[in-house]
C-alpha cells in the first residue's frame, strides 16, 4: 500500500542530512557535544522507522508496503523507488536500532570525532536504503555508497593493521559489487525498450533458465562476499580483528545481514528457476561454513577473530534456511539474520569493553579478572548464552526453525536432508565448547597479575550495562515468544516459498529450453507435493 507520509524516504535521507550538519555544529574538539548530537539524530531516525512500522506497515499483508516512487532519471531508467515488505522491513528496523546503539557505544572517541560521527551517521542512511529501495540500481548505488564510510572507520580508527584489513576489505566488498552492476544492467536492459530497474518490474520479466543462471551465479558471488560464504570470507576476521567496538556493531549487526537480504531479494525471489538449481550449493556452502568456522575460532587466540569467526558460522544457517524450499525454513533464516544482529552486536561490544580494560586481545594474556568484574562476566556469560543457542533466547528459535523446515522438507531427498542436517549438527555442538571455553580463560583460571597491576580493571559502567540490555531486551523477547517478529515477515516468506516452489515445478516440465538446464539437482526429489505451512 502507499504511504500519505514519505516515512522510508524520511528515515534515509534523515541522518545523511544530519551527518552533513556534524562539521558545523559547535564543539571544542573533544567530541563531547557533538556526540549528544549525533545520539539524538540517530534515535530520531529509530522512532522514525519504528512510527513508520505502527502506521504504514500491515503484516497480514505480501506484497510492498509504504511505497513511494519518483521518476529520477528517465532516460537510464533510474527511478527513486523505495518501499518495505516482510524481506525488508525487520531489517530496517535492526539498522537503525543498531546504529543508534554504536553511536552510544561510541562515547569515548576523542580522535576527529566529528569526522568520526558523521560516518556513523551517514552509514544509518546508507543502511536503510540497502533495505528499503525498490530499484536495482538505486540499490547497487547504495551498496557502493555504504563501503566508504566503513573503509574509512577502519582506515582511520582501527588497530595496528588497519590499512592492511581496510584494503582488504574494500577490494572484496567493491570488487564484487562489480557482479551486482552487470547483473543489474543485464536484468534492466532485458528485452529491449527503456530500462526498467524497479523490483515488481523485473519479477514479472520472465528471464530464460540460461540467463537466470548466469545473473545467480555473479550474484552469488557479489552477496556471498559480504554474508560472508567460505572462502569468500577472509576479509571479515581481519576486518574485525583491527575494529573498533562501535564498527564492530556495525559489521557484525547490519552488513553481514545485506547478504542475506540480498540473496533472499535477488536470487531467490527475482531468479527462481536458478534458485532451483542452485538451493542444494547453498545448502552445502552453508554447512560448510557452520563446521569449518566453528572449527577455525577453537584455534583462534585473538577474542575479536574468535568472535568473528563464530559470527561465519552461525550465518551458515541462513544460508540452510535459504536454500530450503520451505516456509519454516526460510522463515527461521530471517530470523537468524535479526537474532544474530542483536548476538553479535553485544559480544563484539563486550569485546570492545573488555580490551580498554585490559588492554589485550589475546587470550593466553587474560584470566581471572572474574572477581575484578563481575557484572563484566555476567553479561559476558548471558550474551554468549544467547550465541550458543540457549533454549529461551532468540539464536535457539532461528536455528531449530531452520533445521526443522530443512529436515522435514520434502523437496529434498531423504539422504540428503539427513548427511546435511548430521553435518550441521556438528556446529552446534562445536559453538558451545569454544564459547564457554572462552570464557573460562577470560574469567577463570590462573589470574596474570601483571595485567591486574598494570591495568585498572573497573566493572561495567551505567552506559554498558544500559546497551547489553537494550539487545538483551528483544533477544529474550524473541526466545520466548518468536511471533513478536515472525509475524512481521511471514506473509511475505510464504509468497516467496510459492513462487520458489512453482519454479521448480516449471524447470521439470519446460521443454522450451535444452535438457541439461530442465534437470533439477539430484539432491531434489523429482515428484513432490508442494503445500506451504504457516509457521505459528
Amino acid at each position: 500500500m502507499t504511504s500519505d507520509f514519505p516515512w522510508l524516504s524520511f528515515s534515509i535521507l534523515f541522518p545523511i542530512v544530519g551527518a552533513f550538519i556534524v562539521p558545523f555544529f559547535p564543539d571544542e574538539g573533544d567530541g563531547k557535544k557533538v556526540r549528544w548530537f549525533a545520539l539524538a539524530i540517530s534515535l530520531i531516525t529509530f522512532l522514525i522507522t519504528v512510527t513508520a512500522y505502527i502506521k504504514g506497515y500491515d503484516i497480514k499483508q505480501d506484497g510492498l508496503q509504504l511505497a513511494e516512487r519518483v521518476s529520477w532519471l528517465p532516460d537510464l531508467g533510474l527511478t527513486w523507488a523505495v518501499g518495505a515488505d516482510g524481506l525488508s522491513m525487520p531489517l530496517i528496523l535492526l539498522s537503525s536500532f543498531i546504529t543508534a546503539l554504536a553511536v552510544l557505544a561510541a562515547w569515548p572517541v576523542t580522535f576527529k570525532p566529528k569526522l568520526f560521527f558523521f560516518l556513523i551517521l551517514a552509514m544509518d542512511g546508507g543502511q536503510i536504503a540497502v533495505f528499503a529501495v525498490q530499484d536495482m540500481l538505486l540499490f547497487f548505488l547504495a551498496w557502493e555508497l555504504e563501503l566508504l564510510p566503513v573503509y574509512l572507520l577502519l582506515a582511520i580508527w582501527g588497530g595496528k593493521k588497519r590499512q592492511y584489513a581496510a584494503t582488504k576489505f574494500i577490494i572484496y566488498t567493491a570488487g564484487s559489487s562489480l557482479f551486482i552492476l552487470l547483473a543489474a544492467l543485464g536484468m534492466g536492459f532485458f528485452g529491449g525498450g527503456t530500462p526498467n530497474f524497479e523490483y515488481t518490474h523485473l519479477a514479472q520479466q520472465g528471464f530464460d533458465t540460461g540467463f537466470q543462471l548466469l545473473c545467480y551465479g555473479g550474484l552469488l558471488i557479489a552477496f556471498g562476499v559480504k554474508l560472508p560464504i567460505v572462502p569468500l570470507h577472509t576479509w571479515l576476521p581481519d576486518a574485525h580483528g583491527e575494529a573498533t567496538a562501535p564498527v564492530h556493531m556495525l559489521l557484525a549487526g547490519i552488513l553481514l545481514k545485506m547478504g542475506g537480504y540480498a540473496l533472499l531479494r535477488f536470487n531467490a525471489q527475482l531468479l527462481p528457476e536458478a534458485h532451483a538449481q542452485f538451493a542444494p550449493l547453498l545448502i552445502v556452502l552453508g554447512v560448510v561454513n557452520i563446521i569449518y568456522a566453528a572449527l577455525t575460532s577453537f584455534a583462534q587466540r585473538n577474542l575479536k577473530r574468535k568472535i568473528a569467526y563464530s559470527s561465519i558460522s552461525h550465518m551458515g544457517f541462513v544460508l540452510i534456511g535459504i536454500g530450503s524450499f520451505s516456509s519454516l525454513g526460510t522463515s527461521g533464516a530471517m530470523l537468524q539474520m535479526i537474532s544474530h544482529g542483536l548476538i553479535g552486536a553485544s559480544l563484539f561490544f563486550l569485546v570492545g569493553a573488555t580490551y580498554d580494560r585490559t588492554r589485550t586481545l589475546q587470550l593466553n594474556e587474560m584470566g581471572g579478572v572474574g572477581q575484578k568484574m563481575k557484572i563484566m562476566f555476567a553479561l559476558w556469560t548471558v550474551c554468549s548464552l544467547a550465541s550458543l543457542a540457549l533454549p529461551g533466547m532468540s539464536g535457539f528459535v532461528s536455528e531449530l526453525m531452520v533445521f526443522a523446515g530443512f529436515v522435514t522438507d520434502e523437496v529434498y531427498t531423504l539422504p540428503f536432508r539427513v548427511v546435511m542436517a548430521g553435518f550441521a549438527a556438528i556446529g552446534v555442538i562445536l559453538t558451545p565448547i569454544y564459547l564457554l571455553s572462552m570464557l573460562r580463560e577470560i574469567f577463570f583460571g590462573k589470574e596474570n597479575s601483571e595485567l591486574i597491576t598494570n591495568n585498572k580493571l573497573v566493572d561495567a559502567e551505567p552506559r554498558e550495562i544500559y546497551i547489553i540490555s537494550s539487545l538483551l531486551v528483544p533477544i529474550i523477547g524473541i526466545g520466548l515468544y518468536p511471533r513478536i517478529m515472525t509475524d512481521s515477515y511471514i506473509a511475505s516468506i510464504d509468497g516467496l516459498v510459492e513462487r520458489d516452489l512453482g519454479a521448480i515445478e516449471r524447470v521439470k516440465t519446460s521443454t522450451s529450453i535444452p535438457r541439461i538446464q530442465t534437470q533439477p539437482h539430484p539432491a531434489l526429489i523429482t515428484a513432490p507435493e508442494f503445500k506451504i505451512k504457516r509457521v505459528q
